[in-house]
């Protein structure tokens, strides 16, 4: 069966593969169109398996609420310049519905599920997405939150941010919380705290840091000779200093630094006439943790010649 120009160009449609992939496609299938685009979606598979070894550092972390259900998610590619791309993003927001659709328990069970608006799995499209765009693509990671949240993005996906929040419907639904609950989210963005509050700092980092501030002492020749319960009594205020700096609640709020987190979210809850209390964060940092692909431009122009 012959083929046509048309006939490429309306494959690279319901595809978004390439013109010279979509023509040796239809080549190999005789123009057949169905064929054409399995033998596509099989290169798509071979494409993911042969780019799986590239470091995919790169990508977006992102946000998406829908009723009560927030996920966050993060997607890998390899590059920053495909975190600009259209299709790319796309993909990642259909993932995100689909997280908040079928709440899958980690991520192997979300690729074996179907993509929301397809009838294909999240795997097949990925796969797809891989030869379409010719980076290695990954869903890292996922997170499922039921409940009030406010969440922040930052500089279009490097950053996100969810804090889950413990408050009535009536106060999460007004616009004063919502500011609120941005602006909460992004002092979790710009300061990334360790810990919600006080109580969830373990014990045994506090004794960690307690030793590490009485061996300093002890190290300090001006220091060394003073009583045990003045060095007690110092490294009671250096430990409530660590608490100022790691605790979200316990910051000074960026955008004031005379409040410190807690008492804006008090001040907020008293304009609003109830109670509003943070119960939580989750912080994506884009490739956090991953290996970085390193370039040397000297060896990449050498290889080159």
């Amino acid at each position: 069966m012959a083929f046509t120009a048309a006939d490429v160009k309306a494959l690279r449609e319901k595809t978004g593969v390439g013109m010279m992939e979509c023509k040796k496609a239809l080549a190999e299938t005789d123009g057949d169109m169905d064929k054409a685009i399995d033998v596509l979606r099989e290169r798509g598979l071979a494409a993911s398996q042969k780019k799986a070894s590239r470091i995919a550092a790169e990508g977006v972390v992102t946000v998406y609420t829908e009723g009560n259900t927030t996920v966050a998610l993060e997607v890998n590619a390899e590059s920053d310049f495909v975190a600009k791309n259209e299709v790319f993003n796309a993909f990642v927001l259909d993932v995100a519905k689909t997280i908040a659709a079928n709440k899958p328990a980690d991520v192997d069970t979300l690729l074996a599920d179907k993509l929301i608006g397809t009838d294909r799995t999240v795997q097949e499209n990925l796969q797809d997405k891989v030869l379409q765009i010719g980076e290695n693509i990954k869903i890292r990671r996922f997170e499922i939150i039921e409940g009030v949240t406010a969440s922040y993005i930052h500089g279009g996906g490097s950053v996100a941010v969810v804090v889950t929040f413990d408050t009535t419907a009536e106060i999460a639904a007004k616009e004063e919380f919502k500011v609120m609950g941005k602006d909460v989210a992004m002092q979790v963005a710009a300061m990334s705290p360790a810990y919600l509050d006080q109580a969830a700092v373990p014990a045994d980092v506090i004794e960690h840091e307690k030793g590490i501030l009485l061996a300093q002492m002890n190290e300090d020749p001006k220091m060394a000779s003073k009583p045990e319960q003045v060095k007690e009594k110092i490294i009671s205020g250096k430990i409530s200093k660590y608490y100022d700096e790691n605790c979200l609640v316990c910051q000074a709020f960026v955008k004031d630094g005379d409040l410190t987190v807690q008492q804006y979210i008090d001040n907020t809850a008293k304009a609003l006439g109830g109670a509003i209390k943070a119960t939580g964060f989750i912080r994506y940092a884009k490739g956090e943790g991953l290996e970085k692909k390193s370039e040397n431009f000297a060896d990449e122009v050498a290889s080159m010649m």
